[in-house]
């Protein structure tokens, strides 16, 4: 917790998200939030310690000299064993949970994540927003952070998984909202890090969310039948005509086995096809270097490629990368009359499933499928070995012949099997 003398410049100089604690007045702080910038107050009563809000800094509230003098006059009340909660100036409140998420929130794109030592990608921080708006704040926001108890917690979380916050998916399913355990436990798990984040700034002790036992996330077990594979074949044809581009993605989701994202927003120039290597930089484990076995290089190959687009499947309109993946994916699926719990993520566990089925080693799998190795070697390599590409064939070929095409041929090299 960065501390020294409040000053103008000093609150100027301060990043979103972060406090700084006086050197003069022991216990006044300066928090910058993502709207305002507001001064605090820290102490210890009874042996517990508390967290005040004196007041917005900037606006005509309070000023630097202002905070003081309200800091060092609750240092006394302190001092003489006074509560000075029950002696606020007016327009003043202790935090809530609500004010606490939205500093998080503003601070989130510099925060580092403790195992991959970067920050979130924009898309986990978008979720992340979802969540609290959808069930943080709903339940618990006007809560303050220093009252915030594992009770309410355990509630907050049962409370979700029972669908208090839940919202229907889509208009006409006839269904009414329900919950989710998994959300229940994920949400859980994001408060915990914001809670981590308060504790680490000094604005409460303790992290209530640690020793919440949450639910088991319940893991994607789906994989394609063979004859799901070949009416799913069936149903991208009938949408080739009007979604060339989403057809051919699909397509290449179920060759390879990547995740969505990654085959959505994959770049031309992350592709060598003469290696028959992909190197992804953005991918949910980092940098990651992929196979592409001879089957994805043919759709690869027929694909336009529009002046000036860095996009390997661009977008309709608007220059960017396909964001109708997920709707064409359904429109496929229906019209193949398939059920809706196949995904675009069943794919990819259903590629795992065949490599599994083939008999290839967990490293393997891992690499095909971009999870990560954790090893400096893979750090440095830039190109996919012998061993790898056949088995991306492998897999490819087992895919495209249960979607009832034709089995690419391969180089035949000797692949290292699992161990029974």
């Amino acid at each position: 917790m960065p501390s020294g003398k409040i000053t103008a410049a000093a609150i100027d100089k301060l990043p979103p998200g972060a406090t700084l604690w006086d050197s003069e007045v022991r216990g006044l702080g300066v928090m910058k939030g993502p709207r305002d910038t507001v001064f605090v107050f820290k102490g210890r009563v009874h042996g517990r310690q508390i967290l005040m809000r004196i007041g917005r800094h900037g606006r005509g509230d309070y000023g630097i000299d202002d905070a003081r003098k309200v800091a060092t006059g609750w240092r006394l009340m302190i001092r003489d064993g006074q509560d000075p909660r029950g002696e606020r100036p007016d327009k003043t409140s202790p935090m809530t949970v609500a004010e606490l998420c939205d500093a998080y929130m503003e601070a989130a794109p510099t925060l580092l994540l403790s195992k991959a030592r970067r920050p979130k990608r924009e898309s986990t921080i978008a979720t992340d927003r979802s969540r609290i708006e959808a069930h943080i704040k709903p339940l618990i926001g006007a809560k303050t952070v220093e009252s915030l108890t594992m009770g309410d917690i355990e509630t907050f979380m049962q409370r979700v998984a029972a669908g208090a916050t839940a919202k229907p998916r889509g208009a006409g399913r006839g269904q009414p909202p329900r919950g989710g355990k998994g959300t229940a436990a994920r949400t859980v798990g994001l408060l915990g890090a914001i809670l981590t984040y308060a504790m680490k700034r000094g604005i409460r002790e303790g992290n209530p969310a640690r020793g919440v036992i949450r639910f088991a996330d319940r893991k994607r077990e789906r994989r394609l039948a063979t004859e799901e594979y070949r009416a799913l074949a069936e149903g991208v044809v009938k949408i080739e005509t009007t979604s060339p581009i989403a057809a051919a993605a699909i397509r290449f989701l179920a060759l390879t086995g990547w995740r969505r994202g990654e085959v959505t927003n994959l770049r031309w120039a992350e592709l060598d096809t003469e290696r028959r290597t992909a190197i992804l930089h953005e991918t949910k484990t980092g940098r990651s270097l992929r196979p592409l076995p001879h089957a994805a290089l043919d759709i690869l190959d027929k694909l336009p490629r529009v002046h000036g687009c860095e996009w390997v499947f661009p977008a309709a309109h608007g220059g960017g990368p396909i964001r109708s993946l997920p709707k064409a994916f359904n429109r496929a699926r229906d019209a193949a009359g398939l059920p809706p719990d196949i995904t675009p993520h069943v794919l990819r566990h259903s590629a795992a499933s065949l490599a599994s089925d083939l008999g290839l080693s967990e490293a393997t799998t891992a690499a095909l499928l971009g999870h990560s190795l954790g090893t400096i070697t893979s750090r440095y390599t830039h190109a996919a070995d012998a061993v790898l590409l056949a088995a991306a064939d492998q897999v490819a070929g087992a895919v495209l012949e249960a979607m009832g095409g034709e089995k690419k041929g391969a180089e035949v090299v000797p692949l290292r099997r699992r161990r029974k």
